[in-house]
């Protein structure tokens, strides 16, 4: 039985000459070890679900990424977390948004999925139900990192509100599709949304169909991009349509939706999928996209811009 996963840290406008080499290999080091952990917990038989939540959890508990520690800030100066997650045998769900020192956003997502009768949590309550099921929380200042404190700073001087990177154009969500040994699949996104965001806004990374979906009879789907497109197109239901009601393979719907109806529509991104038979999709219309697949029967491979690395 062909199984594995395949994750990525967000799209934008990721090129070789705005990554210095320190950084470069930092980026890859994270993304290898969110592989091989997710990937080693496939092959001792581990669903899907709890593969996806490895990988996720990894980026989170990395700075270089705009979900968990990484996360940007709120116009507030606080910092605003959403996550949901998907299984594809019984379309079973969990989400959440507004999380504030949730260390790991993506297991509250887990967490609702597996032991609540509501699909989507939001601010104080998802907090309480978090402490409920015993999951660990952290002080803001774990949360801070200098470089997400200067493109704060700079979005409260000029007004604007950041896509993650000022200067890069990065969409920094981070996701997982992953597909186990008893032929199921699941998908999961984590995010900490725009700098400088107002209002409470959420976005398409905690919106079951927006950012995140997941069926066995077509395939799990996690996006990246600019959000308010992604919830416009319904994007990753859309994404599970194109195969289902269109007889699209996963290729062939990925390319559709990304480098098409998402074009049309002015939205810049990307996603990822994979179905029950192992077949899988990265397409993205950005200039790059942080990536990794680790396949049984394939060897890991990691890269951030238009060719593999």
């Amino acid at each position: 039985m062909k199984y594995g996963l395949v994750i990525h840290g967000g799209a934008g406008t990721i090129l070789p000459s705005a990554m210095t080499p320190e950084l470069e290999k930092e980026y890859k080091f994270c993304l290898q070890k969110s592989l091989d952990e997710a990937y080693q917990s496939l092959e001792m038989g581990s669903n899907a679900t709890d593969a996806v939540c490895i990988a996720i959890q990894v980026m989170e508990d990395s700075p270089l990424f705009n979900a968990g520690r990484g996360s940007v800030y709120t116009h507030d100066g606080t910092h605003d977390m959403d996550a949901s997650i998907m299984r594809g045998d019984d379309l079973e769900a969990g989400a959440i948004s507004g999380s504030k020192t949730v260390r790991n956003p993506i297991l509250l997502a887990k967490a609702i999925l597996l032991h609540s009768s509501h699909v989507y949590l939001t601010g104080t309550g998802a907090e309480d139900f978090a402490r409920e099921h015993n999951l660990k929380f952290e002080d803001e200042t774990f949360f801070h990192t200098e470089f997400r404190y200067r493109q704060y700073q700079h979005a409260l001087q000029t007004d604007e509100v950041f896509l993650d990177h000022s200067d890069q154009k990065k969409f920094g969500t981070v996701g997982c599709v992953a597909l186990d040994k008893f032929g199921n699949i699941c998908a999961g996104t984590s995010t900490g949304g725009m700098t400088n965001k107002k209002y409470g806004r959420v976005g398409d990374s905690a919106l079951i169909g927006a950012g995140t979906y997941a069926n066995n009879k077509t395939c799990a789907v996690s996006c990246t991009g600019d959000g308010e497109y992604f919830i416009r197109a319904v994007s990753a239901y859309e994404m599970s349509a194109l195969m289902e009601y269109k007889g699209l393979n996963i290729k062939e719907a990925g390319q559709e939706l990304i480098h098409k109806k998402m074009v049309d529509i002015g939205g810049e991104g990307g996603l990822i999928a994979m179905d029950c038979n192992g077949n899988y999709c990265l397409p993205f219309n950005s200039a790059g996209m942080y990536r990794g697949v680790k396949m049984s029967d394939e060897k890991a491979k990691v890269g951030f811009y238009k060719d593999w690395l």
